[in-house]
């Protein structure tokens, strides 16, 4: 249970110094999903960076630049690859043809070493199941909607990502874990959060005004330009296998078939019960705003 966090300033409302704050404010709030690590990237002088430490959001102490437009950020849970070894947190940097990126996921992958054998993908030290959507991308050497698609319908697990490139691009390839995005257009900002409580809870004491909730399903593949235009594309989803065979349900459920997800929550309560946990902790994590994939992935490793 990760947390993605952001904001695209298309317009240059902010100072940096005011993005540094609120996004401050923010990324402590994700702490909520995750806090062994937490970073940032953005591009600043016509370079794309990367800020991340194994530590907390709150003491992650990053500053951001006045011409900064697009901040990608990211607490992290960590399920698979220490986070003390700096290069297994996130967001991660990539290069598709020529084209340099960033990203960031929420969720688990579980076939990626699958894939990374079988496509005879390079070796790396990064220990992390999400560096794969990295090397996906740097295969197909471009970085649009029909590489998106293509990297989110090789790998198989629950996610979301988000990706910036150097040009301020940014991108949602929405799969079944949550992201709430909201948009400003009389200020040309957009924010973004895990769960829309998240981002509720950083706006408390902002004075921005009502925005616009731009909704994303299960699927969907979003840009946001430079100047602020919305783009969509898709994938195909399929969502039915990813949960390891210990806690698999006897049907599952694609993104659409709501009518499945009370039976996959029973499942999650008899689960939590056989380990140990009253099973009425799975819905004190539902109303806190956790996904039903969220608390699968916090029984299946524990964190």
């Amino acid at each position: 249970m990760c947390c993605l966090f952001g904001m695209i300033d298309y317009r240059g409302h902010f100072t940096g110094r005011q993005k540094t704050r609120f996004l401050s404010v923010l990324a402590a709030e994700c702490e909520a999903r995750g806090t062994d690590a937490a970073g940032v990237a953005y591009c600043a002088g016509g370079a794309l960076r990367v800020y991340k430490r194994p530590v907390p959001a709150h003491a992650l102490g990053f500053r951001i630049p006045d011409d900064v437009s697009v901040v990608l950020g990211h607490t992290r849970m960590t399920t698979q690859g220490s986070q003390e070894k700096n290069y297994n947190n996130h967001p991660f940097l990539g290069n598709a043809g020529g084209r340099r990126f960033a990203l960031a996921h929420n969720g688990v992958l579980y076939n990626d070493q699958l894939l990374r054998t079988s496509l005879r993908l390079p070796s790396t030290k990064i220990e992390t199941d999400s560096y794969v959507a990295v090397q996906l991308l740097e295969r197909q050497k471009a970085l649009d909607f029909a590489s998106l698609k293509y990297m989110a319908e090789q790998v198989e697990g629950s996610f979301t990502f988000t990706l910036m490139d150097e040009a301020n691009r940014w991108y949602l390839v929405k799969g079944d874990n949550p992201l709430c995005l909201y948009h400003y257009p009389r200020l040309g900002v957009y924010l973004y959060a895990s769960t829309e409580e998240i981002l509720r809870k950083a706006l408390r004491k902002q004075s921005l005004g009502r925005p616009k909730r731009i909704e994303a399903d299960c699927g969907d593949i979003l840009e946001i330009s430079p100047d602020g235009t919305i783009h969509r594309s898709a994938f195909e989803t399929d969502f039915g296998n990813w949960i390891p065979s210990l806690y698999t349900p006897p049907a599952w459920r694609n993104c659409a078939q709501s009518n499945l997800e009370q039976e996959y929550r029973r499942h999650l309560e008899a689960l939590a019960k056989w380990y140990g946990y009253d099973s009425l902790r799975v819905g004190d994590l539902l109303d806190q705003g956790f996904t039903l994939d969220d608390v699968a992935e916090f029984l299946y490793t524990g964190r």
